[in-house]
């Protein structure tokens, strides 16, 4: 046998009561009951609780068919077990807190208008390839949505209260029913808020929101490149309805440099030779970005044209790793004087009998060994 109170005893009611009668009396106890009006009585707690359970029962026809015959047993079957606690009550049975006791119920407290995380900005900041390789500090200024400073982002005029929005009571929804179902859709008067404004900040017209200039010191880190983004948090927009503000996206866009070209950590360079300072070998300066200088270079000698020399360390410092630098490629020019003197004429041509009697012995050479084969 079950311990638990007859249903119809607990509501008050015979068992020939009708809906009407039944739901009258559930209203009475329930408002006697309300935890808000006893806050702290257990004993109250309990009978509200019984109130809810006999109320959803007795109102649903079959339930309450099943219960006239088979009793608290035969509810079990129906997979009815009460209510999990007083969410569960006043998620079901707000209407009737609201509608008719004033009180809005624990389902309209918790209410709330509904906030909105800010937009996330974008902001795209252009450097120098030295400014890539030593990183900076830049100020950049852009224009955004701010909380309101009058309202403090609630839209309404200080020293002022929302309204109970008249379209939904309060309940942030509407609800219509079309035979046995019942549709719920969001308020499109208060948007779900459940709550209206009658009095608008006079400065962000109700928004919450203005429109302000913001000034944000960025650190640029070295070693950027073209598509590095610095995450600011919280620099975006602010959110709607005190909703958090968003993140602002600094992207970076690194300007080609006359000298230099960048390739990941590398970087690469060409140098203009003569072909003495090739075959004699040298040194000339080649720009470096560290510190606006100049850097000497030695060219080996015999240096081929094309021929490519790596400087190890010399390259972009390395963003990800945080610790050590790329390379720095230099390929090797030579040029060829395209107007000679007739002293620069003989020289070369002193230099080219020269060259062929070195071919010559060689070739000579050759084929006395071939001979001797």
């Amino acid at each position: 046998m079950s311990d638990k109170s007859d249903y119809y005893e607990i509501l008050g009611v015979s068992r020939d009561s009708g809906e009407d009668e039944i739901k009258k009396s559930y209203r009475k106890l329930a408002l006697r009951y309300h935890p808000d009006k006893n806050p702290g009585n257990t004993e109250a707690e309990e009978r509200f609780k019984e109130a809810a359970e006999a109320y959803e029962v007795l109102r649903d026809r079959e339930k309450r068919r099943i219960y006239d015959l088979y009793g608290h047993e035969g509810l079990r079957g129906t997979g009815f077990t009460g209510f999990g606690g007083f969410e569960d009550i006043f998620s079901t049975f707000g209407d009737i807190f609201e509608d008719f006791f004033g009180l809005g119920g624990r389902r309209s407290r918790r209410t709330r208008t509904r906030t909105r995380r800010g937009n996330d900005l974008r902001y795209d900041l252009e450097l120098t390839l030295e400014e890539a390789y030593r990183g900076k500090e830049e100020e950049i200024v852009f224009e955004k949505w701010e909380s309101c400073d009058i309202c403090s982002g609630t839209g309404i005029t200080p020293g002022s209260e929302p309204a109970v929005c008249p379209t939904c009571h309060g309940r942030g929804e509407s609800v219509h029913s079309q035979g046995f179902f019942q549709i719920r859709t969001t308020c499109s008067t208060c948007n779900g808020a459940g709550q209206v404004i009658v009095d608008p900040c006079r400065r962000c017209k109700s928004s919450g929101r203005i429109k302000a200039e913001r000034r944000v010191l960025v650190k640029i880190p070295p070693g950027v490149d073209t598509g590095t983004q610095l995450r600011m948090e919280r620099e975006g927009e602010s959110g709607e309805n005190g909703g958090p503000p968003g993140d602002l996206f600094v992207v970076i866009y690194v300007k080609e440099h006359e000298f230099f070209l960048r390739d990941g950590h590398d970087l690469k360079c060409q140098v203009t030779v003569s072909f003495v300072q090739a075959g004699l070998g040298d040194e000339v300066s080649i720009p470096v970005l560290d510190n606006n200088e100049e850097r000497r270079i030695t060219i080996p000698e015999g240096t081929q044209p094309g021929e490519i020399i790596r400087l190890k360390g010399k390259g972009m410092p390395i963003l990800r790793r945080g610790r050590g630098y790329g390379d720095l490629f230099v390929q090797v020019a030579v040029k060829i004087p395209t107007r000679l003197s007739q002293r620069q004429r003989d020289l070369l041509m002193e230099f080219s009998e020269l060259e062929k009697q070195k071919i010559g012995t060689k070739t000579k050479d050759f084929w006395d060994k071939i001979r001797g084969i």
